[in-house]
């Protein structure tokens, strides 16, 4: 959210700015809102002043024992009048800060200038694809061959966008989840943490869900209560409301959930496999930092994503989003998209991303800097998260790069220990 001194004294500015971006922002209502608070304002400022010069002369006519009650009812008239400016006035404030929080993050100044994907920049890559003496498989012919992927029946019971993980493939879904958290906590320094699956409206609109994706979340039907669509809104909510102090800085949170998604805006695309599901299981990356550390701590954040994938050995890049294809709550992100063979491109396993202080705005979050005295002025943190990575789309990307011309897969090194020493899936 933007502090909306600035919207109302920037919006011109903010509109040029965000371009397509914000191409779905009520420009013109907003701008009428603004003129008629500042038409609201100066009128119950004025009676105001009137108020206080009544109330003066009321009080030399008793003074003088002089008649006072014409006077009297005069002011009286005018507070009337002015209760009933002010609550005019907190009506208008209240919608200007509605459609206040429709309005997109502005992207800071390194971001490229851009309308869609097409127009990312690729920084690097890392690794090297597999090679295959026959055409790759999809990874959902692998995983059902292999009996460790069942849509059907999971079609059965909770209809399209669902699916089963059984046998080695539960195991080695459990086994990323614990690879990836021990990674975070043990080498990154990050403190994990099991929040609720579920959250309320305050906990969505502090991190930028509500109110524009509310269709895109799955809601309580007799509470006001959304499953999470990423860990980043507990994780995020974990400071609402709180003052931190400056030596907790910078504060680093993991989490294992799953996650809960529509998808309202997918229709028709990647309707088979795990790529894009309703439910899936995520291990995310939480940061609270000093708003002159934040693009610092970006690159690091990014950096703990990415010793993922070069663990599993996993052919991956990193691609800088442009403006037109930022999310709405971001400044900065980047992606991370691994190699995944069947579909000879790459796809997206973490989106890693710099709020600034647009998310710690909506949800007050701030912190005291420790130059400034007790009663000194605080500031909003700076927010930041990412995938550590998407478990989901993980397993995907180790059927499809590890798969054997017998139809096995490989299990990479460094999970072997979380499932018993097993270094294959077989088909049993």
């Amino acid at each position: 959210m933007h502090d909306l001194r600035f919207l109302r004294e920037n919006l011109d500015g903010i509109a040029a700015q965000l371009g397509r971006r914000g191409a779905d922002v009520p420009w013109e209502d907003l701008r009428k809102l603004i003129q008629e608070r500042r038409d609201l304002t100066t009128q119950v400022e004025d009676l105001r002043h009137q108020l206080k010069k009544g109330s003066e002369e009321v009080g030399r006519l008793k003074r003088d024992k002089q008649p006072a009650e014409s006077a009297m009812a005069q002011m009286k008239a005018l507070g009337d009048r002015i209760k009933a400016i002010d609550e005019s006035l907190r009506a208008v404030e209240d919608r200007l800060a509605g459609l206040a929080l429709r309005i997109p993050n502005l992207p800071h100044q390194s971001v490229p200038v851009g309308k869609d994907e097409t127009d990312n920049t690729e920084l690097r890559r890392w690794g090297n694809p597999p090679t295959f003496t026959a055409p790759p498989q999809t990874h959902w012919d692998l995983g059902e061959a292999l009996g460790i992927l069942d849509f059907e029946r999971a079609a059965r019971m909770a209809g399209a966008r669902f699916a089963i993980l059984a046998g080695l493939g539960a195991r080695l879904e459990r086994a990323l989840i614990n690879y990836m958290v021990d990674l975070h906590t043990d080498r990154h320094g990050y403190r994990e943490v099991l929040p609720p699956f579920m959250v309320n409206r305050a906990a969505m609109t502090g991190t930028g869900q509500l109110p524009k994706f509310e269709e895109d979340l799955f809601r309580l039907k007799d509470d006001d209560y959304f499953l999470i669509p990423t860990a980043e809104v507990p994780l995020t909510n974990l400071h609402r409301e709180e003052i931190l102090s400056d030596d907790r800085l910078p504060i680093r949170y993991t989490a294992y959930t799953p996650c809960f998604r529509r998808e309202a805006g997918s229709y028709g695309k990647d309707t088979r496999g795990l790529i894009r599901q309703h439910q899936f299981n995520k291990v995310e990356l939480v940061v609270f930092t000093r708003p002159e550390e934040s693009h610092e701590e970006l690159e690091r954040l990014t950096a703990h994503a990415e010793a993922v994938l070069q663990g599993l050995g996993l052919h991956y890049r990193v691609v800088a989003l442009c403006t037109g294809d930022m999310g709405f709550s971001a400044a900065k992100t980047y992606d991370l998209e691994v190699w995944l063979p069947s579909q000879n491109t790459f796809r997206e396993i973490s989106s890693c991303s710099n709020f600034e202080s647009f998310q710690a705005r909506r949800a007050e979050i701030r912190y005291r800097p420790s130059a400034a005295k007790k009663d000194s002025k605080t500031d909003f943190v700076h927010t930041l998260n990412g995938s550590g990575l998407a478990v989901g789309r993980t397993l995907v990307a180790i059927l499809e790069n590890y798969q054997q011309a017998d139809g096995s897969v490989l299990i990479p090194e460094i999970l072997r220990p979380y499932l018993g020493g097993i270094e294959r899936i077989e088909k049993s």
